[in-house]
């Protein structure tokens, strides 16, 4: 079994920053590429955020220049560092990854919890 789980989700102030953590444990073989997204409410949910098993990264527009996403490979962990928050960057965020459970497994993609983000006025 894979879990993943989420930290650093909480209350901050605009033009404050947080940083998301999740961490994938389990039958873990290899993680191809790991993402974050985010679903306010009565909106859909967006991908924010993409990186790659060599560190290739891509933004969504509306957080390029201010989220940065990375990862610990030895500890099987996503980042996502969001600074300038705004208002509208309030969410509940979801990571995912595609995980192999072993050298004949293939990638299947599995979800984190959520965890909620607001920002403040």
């Amino acid at each position: 079994q894979v879990q993943l789980v989420e930290s650093g989700g909480g209350l901050v102030q605009a033009g404050g920053s947080l940083t998301l953590s999740c961490a994938a444990s389990g039958s873990i073989f290899s993680i191809n590429n790991m993402r974050w997204y985010r679903q306010a409410p009565g909106n859909r949910r967006e991908l924010v955020a993409t990186i790659t098993s060599g560190g290739s990264t891509d933004y969504a527009d509306s957080v390029k220049g201010r989220f940065t996403i990375s990862r610990d490979n030895a500890k099987n962990t996503v980042f996502l560092q969001m600074n300038n928050m705004k208002p509208e960057d309030t969410a509940v965020y979801s990571c995912n990854a595609d995980i192999a459970a072993s050298y004949s497994s293939y990638y299947l993609r599995y979800w984190g919890q959520g965890t909620q983000v607001t920002v403040s006025s």
